[in-house]
């Protein structure tokens, strides 16, 4: 019974890759799963509780702990979970399926018990950085500006190069550049960013740099300057979702 569900599971992804008209994946790229969470009514702490043991026993299932931020202001899900899978082969890998069936969320049928404390469930593949980066600036920084995008129709390569200018724009000022995350199936989303800081303040803060010198790192990045950044992104964006969030540690 196992064996044939991971079967179709394979034969699904595959499908969704081909047909969905996402950019392909490719040898390089490194892939994540995330799992959008809305708490159902009064649930959510309970819900958070539940999700905290299940991380903190991932090592024991064999799997990389997953990363888990609840959202402070700005948007419809209350946690996002991410974490490494590698590649689409892995994941539905007969061996890495079984090791998921230990975990209270992961794999669990829709009459589980964990169902009950969940209103609302995204779930998308993505690639995204190499692994080492993500684990590393997961476990720096406690503190993340979320943005998620769904492109206007031939526009999702176009919004993937800006989000690109954007980090080169950045880095030309002295902040740290977002992790991007791109779609390869699942949800309605197809793009979507990290930004990574220790806190609100580190946030808010902005680099000293004459408007001048600010003019010239945008059109170094393609724009046609610092008022026409947001402009130009709203070029490709059907929806825009952004929030603040505050990490969720086991």
């Amino acid at each position: 019974m196992v064996a044939s569900i991971v079967g179709f599971m394979k034969k699904l992804a595959v499908v969704c890759v081909i047909f969905l008209g996402f950019t392909a994946v490719k040898a390089d790229d490194y892939v994540y799963k995330v799992d959008l969470i809305r708490a159902a009514p009064d649930r959510l702490l309970d819900l958070i509780e539940l999700l905290k043991k299940d991380l903190d026993n991932y090592s024991n299932y064999g799997i990389q702990q997953p990363f888990m931020m609840r959202h402070s202001q700005g948007d419809h899900w209350d946690l996002l979970v991410i974490w490494p899978i590698e590649s689409m082969a892995t994941y539905f890998d007969e061996s890495n399926v079984s090791k998921r069936e230990e975990s209270v969320f992961l794999n669990k049928p829709y009459d589980n018990i964990i169902w009950d404390y969940i209103s609302f469930h995204e779930e998308l593949f993505v690639t995204g950085p190499d692994q080492e980066t993500f684990n590393q600036m997961f476990t720096d920084y406690n503190y993340y500006h979320v943005e998620i995008f769904m492109a206007l129709a031939g526009k999702r390569r176009e919004l993937l190069k800006e989000r690109i200018m954007e980090n080169d724009y950045l880095v030309g000022i002295g902040k740290r550049p977002n992790l991007i995350f791109n779609k390869i199936a699942g949800g309605q989303w197809d793009n979507f960013s990290i930004g990574f800081y220790n806190d609100i303040l580190d946030y808010a803060s902005s680099p000293e740099i004459e408007a001048i010198e600010k003019e010239k790192i945008a059109r170094d990045a393609g724009f046609e300057g610092t008022d026409y950044i947001g402009s130009y992104l709203r070029r490709f964006i059907l929806k825009h979702h952004d929030t603040l969030a505050g990490a969720v540690r086991p």
